[in-house]
């Protein structure tokens, strides 16, 4: 493991912990979108099917675990918790997920490494997670004023898969034979959707602005 990949985990790593400590503090999930959190739960258990049958690491596992967890623990907070739950607003989270899920399940079926279960689905989680913020960014956009730590959620997000760019950067030029076009061309995107969202967070921060996204 090199430190671009280090510091992605752990970016990514705090920002769920930016996501859960907002939750627990304020009792409040107002301008969280339940469908992306629900879509990075089915990227994660599509993605480590291979915790039934394979061990690399204990860091691995132990990563892989904490984001089901915490992806588990947030889905509850949003649909169970009796206080917490009465603050989503399903009313303006309605992106239409099917219109993600579908094609990325197509795409996976037609393009992968190895046309098995466990590839397809793996493949499947890697074009999800590509877009699976997106109902996040649109219930941004409606609710225009964005508190400062789901800000800095979708921010730290955002910067987990820049730093995973370096990291493929960093093993291209020190890896001989290191080829992975689906995962780089799915993170490219799944960056780039972040690129606008960065341009208003990194604006409002140097004018002391509270952030807010253009309809």
């Amino acid at each position: 493991m090199n430190i671009f990949r280090l510091a992605g985990d752990m970016t990514h790593l705090c920002s769920i912990v930016v996501l859960l400590l907002k939750i627990n503090a304020t009792k409040s999930c107002a301008g969280l979108s339940l469908k992306t959190q629900e879509l990075y739960l089915a990227v994660f258990l599509t993605r480590y099917l291979d915790l039934l049958y394979s061990y690399i690491s204990l860091y691995n596992t132990c990563m892989k675990l904490i984001f089901i967890g915490s992806s588990s623990c947030i889905i509850w907070y949003m649909r169970e918790h009796k206080v917490v739950s009465q603050t989503y607003d399903s009313a303006q989270d309605t992106f239409r997920v099917v219109f993600l899920v579908g094609p990325c399940f197509v795409l996976a079926v037609l393009v992968n490494h190895e046309f098995t279960l466990t590839e397809v689905l793996w493949t499947f989680s890697i074009y999800l997670e590509a877009v699976a913020i997106l109902p996040q960014l649109v219930l941004l956009q409606r609710t225009k004023n964005i508190d400062t730590l789901t800000g800095n959620y979708v921010f730290l997000l955002g910067g987990y898969r820049a730093f995973y760019l370096l990291n493929w950067v960093y093993r291209i030029l020190t890896e001989s034979g290191y080829r992975q076009w689906i995962v780089w061309v799915s993170g490219t995107i799944q960056t780039a959707i972040y690129c606008d969202f960065f341009y208003y967070y990194i604006m409002s921060w140097r004018r002391n602005e509270r952030l807010s996204l253009p309809a």
